[in-house]
């Protein structure tokens, strides 16, 4: 897999060397799907925040992107990237089509483009999608399809998805999603509204299991486009 190219010049703290350093920190967290580690040390992701921020691109910190969104902190990213991909189990294997909810800036939707082959992400700010759809282009990441919508929905047109990651929490599972769901396909969640927990549900054939992780913080879902 290729690196993504980088139009700023890569120095200081947007070195490879602190992008190793945050790979580093991710395996003493708990990541250890290689895969992922390797995936999220192809993406630059000092490139998916303002260039005021770009310090503090690779400290384990969400940061905020504008229109009250952020970017989630590195850990989060990579830990609902291993849970899509079956953790180790999956070995080497891509996944097909992948749907997320919440582009925002694009930095997760990179990570996600590179485990697997294509990548529909729905945003309901418009404004949003604007500005990471040429992002993404300048990054040469042609496998992610930004898409404007109410991700409450999904991407019905897309269906069946391999794995759902969703950015935003819910305050129950969504049933239209589980729908979307392939078999065998894995969906990936903060689930809960004041208090929220990671949440991974798992479809064989008409049937769901559902087990909750580690607690989490994340804006809540909001329904409607803007």
């Amino acid at each position: 897999m290729a690196e993504i190219l980088n139009p700023r010049a890569g120095i200081g703290m947007t070195s490879a060397r602190t992008r190793d350093r945050m790979i580093e920190r991710l395996r003493e967290q708990g990541i250890r799907d290689e895969i992922v580690l390797s995936a999220m040390g192809m993406v630059p992701r000092h490139l998916f925040v303002d260039q005021a921020l770009e310090s503090r691109a690779y400290d384990d910190t969400a940061l905020p992107i504008g229109f009250g969104q952020t970017i989630s902190n590195p850990y989060i990213v990579a830990r609902m990237a291993e849970l899509a991909r079956h953790g180790e189990s999956s070995q080497g294997r891509m996944l097909g089509r992948v749907l997320e909810i919440g582009l925002g800036c694009g930095y997760q939707a990179a990570v996600l483009g590179k485990l697997a082959r294509e990548v529909v992400s729905m945003e309901r700010i418009a404004a949003l999608v604007g500005r990471t759809r040429v992002r993404l282009r300048e990054l040469r990441v042609n496998n992610v399809k930004p898409k404007h919508g109410d991700g409450m929905h999904g991407a019905k047109d897309f269906a069946p998805f391999d794995a759902i990651v969703i950015a935003a929490a819910f305050a129950e599972v969504p049933q239209a999603l589980l729908a979307q769901l392939a078999d065998g396909g894995r969906l990936v969640m903060p689930l809960g509204h004041a208090t929220q927990t990671l949440c991974v549900i798992e479809r064989q054939g008409d049937a769901f299991t559902e087990r909750l992780l580690e607690g989490v913080n994340f804006v809540p879902l909001l329904s409607g486009v803007a």
